[in-house]
């Protein structure tokens, strides 16, 4: 560049001609044509791409393997040393790896998918469940961890439970809503069986019965993603990753739930004060501001539960969530309406509450009352031996 400029200085201000430069300087008369044409090296540009012999009549072949792993799952899809593997044992590559890469990697540059920056109106959230392993009670299990937020502040609500399902799903709204103060106008969801029914079509959607009744107590507008998109409601995607590597590592422990989600939202609310690149304000103040934007909350609250019908066997026991649960014995056989809630599961039979029982998380197990079997035990005395209640199978 010091060259250049000299070259071009003396030159064009008449100091020494052309050809004197040439000689000077030893360049060829287009190079100084080129110095005197541009007030800076304009670089080197191919006018075609460069041949390659070796590869290029495999590249077909590549780009025809990339494009058929857009339907192969994601964990199985090639890589570019799979690809130089097959190219050499089954149609007779003789070159080198390193230039597979470099079109592996051209091919997947090219065909990358571009988003458009989104602007969030205040009162708009987005809803997603996230997988963390936790230690409650001294047991170490999966936990689903539900995660609402509002991109338009950043602020944000997380809630821990045993599994994603309806009641955690629903329970999950209302702790959220009761920490923002107020109900988003909107909210934008995947297409988790907890909230949708059925897919027809790129947007059509029928939603869950239970998600309706939520959706019908809070008064809120709702939006499904495409299918596999998730970018759509890329805000909380970023939240579920950022909560899973600053709230849960290491690995919390607690004594119990709430316990442990007593201690996530009290770093829901720590983060607050955190201001976010881009923003001048803090979250807290931006929160502040959002809430004038969200509807009141409704002036009755929220019972989060799933209503099932179910089938009492010749057991006196009727299954809900992959657990059994007793009936008294009058009511074998009959047909019960269940009513699962996040702590405890009742039964009813037409209009009479037959049983109630704290609710288990495990899977495929059985929770007994014994006075339900008391009116049987008096006919069938002999069963007393070996019957499972003296098993701890109680509740």
């Amino acid at each position: 560049m010091e060259i250049w400029v000299e070259v071009r200085r003396r030159v064009l201000a008449g100091e020494i001609g052309k050809r004197e430069a040439c000689r000077e300087y030893h360049l060829h008369w287009d190079t100084l044509k080129k110095i005197l044409a541009h007030e800076e090296p304009p670089g080197y540009q191919f006018k075609r791409p460069r041949a390659k012999p070796a590869l290029g009549p495999f590249l077909p072949v590549i780009h025809q393997i990339l494009a058929a792993d857009r339907q192969a799952p994601k964990k199985q899809r090639h890589t570019a040393r799979r690809i130089f593997d097959r190219l050499r044992e089954e149609h007779g590559y003789t070159g080198c790896e390193s230039i597979v890469r470099a079109a592996v990697h051209d091919w997947r540059t090219t065909q990358a998918e571009v988003f458009v920056p989104l602007a969030h109106p205040p009162g708009e959230a987005q809803v997603d469940f996230g997988h963390a392993e936790v230690v409650v009670a001294g047991e170490r299990v999966t936990a689903a961890f539900f995660v609402m937020t509002l991109p338009h502040s950043d602020a944000f609500f997380v809630r821990a439970y045993p599994k994603e399902c309806t009641e955690s799903f629903q329970d999950g709204h209302a702790r959220s809503l009761d920490y923002f103060g107020g109900v988003p106008t909107r909210i934008s969801y995947d297409n988790s069986k907890v909230a949708v029914a059925a897919i027809t079509g790129s947007w059509g959607r029928t939603p869950t019965r239970e998600f309706l009744r939520l959706a019908s107590h809070y008064l809120f507008a709702y939006r499904f993603c495409r299918v596999r998109r998730p970018n759509e409601k890329g805000h909380v995607e970023a939240m579920v990753g950022f909560a899973r590597r600053n709230f849960l590592v290491p690995v919390p422990e607690a004594d119990s739930w709430e316990a442990l989600n007593a201690a996530l939202e009290e770093r829901c609310r720590r983060d607050l004060a955190r201001r976010v690149r881009g923003k001048d304000q803090p979250k807290e103040e931006l929160l502040a501001g959002e809430r004038g934007a969200l509807r009141p909350l409704p002036a009755s609250g929220f019972e989060p539960r799933r209503v099932e019908l179910a089938q009492a066997n010749s057991l006196s026991l009727v299954r809900f969530d992959g657990n059994d649960y007793s009936v008294p014995t009058a009511y074998a056989h009959h047909l019960v309406t269940v009513v699962g809630g996040l702590d405890e599961v009742r039964v009813v039979c037409r209009d009479h509450l037959v049983a109630r029982h704290r609710r288990p998380w495990g899977k495929e197990r059985v929770t007994f009352d014994p006075v339900h079997y008391l009116a049987l035990l008096e006919r069938k005395p002999g069963a007393f031996d070996y019957h499972a209640l003296r098993e701890g199978g109680g509740s």
